[in-house]
């Protein structure tokens, strides 16, 4: 790694953010700075997909045309979904699933 990513810095927290920040690096045997990159990591992701289900939503209520070309291609790519859920014989077609709605 270069200098640049091993220099360290310093951030005003709250003394209740700092704690609750070294009580975690504690339980879990790490240092502060880990956990702290841990947890940006976890939101990056969580801003990530965030954005990910938006688009979609917007998608699906601006362009339900484009939505429903997009999940027929997808099924001939991928196939069609498997029966996530396991009902016993008797009961086979006399329940619809809200996921079979689609």
């Amino acid at each position: 790694m270069s200098a640049k990513h091993n220099a360290a810095t310093t951030i005003r927290v709250s003394v209740k953010t700092r704690d609750r920040l070294a009580k975690i690096a504690r339980q879990e045997g790490r240092n502060m700075t880990e956990v702290l990159n841990d947890a940006i990591t976890d939101y990056e992701q969580k801003l990530f997909w965030q954005t990910v289900n938006e688009q979609i939503e917007r998608t699906q209520r601006e362009d339900p045309e484009g939505w429903a070309d997009y999940l027929a291609e997808r099924e001939l790519v991928l196939g069609p979904k498997p029966r996530s859920r396991q009902i016993a014989p008797e009961w086979e077609g006399l329940i619809t699933f809200p996921e079979e709605n689609e």
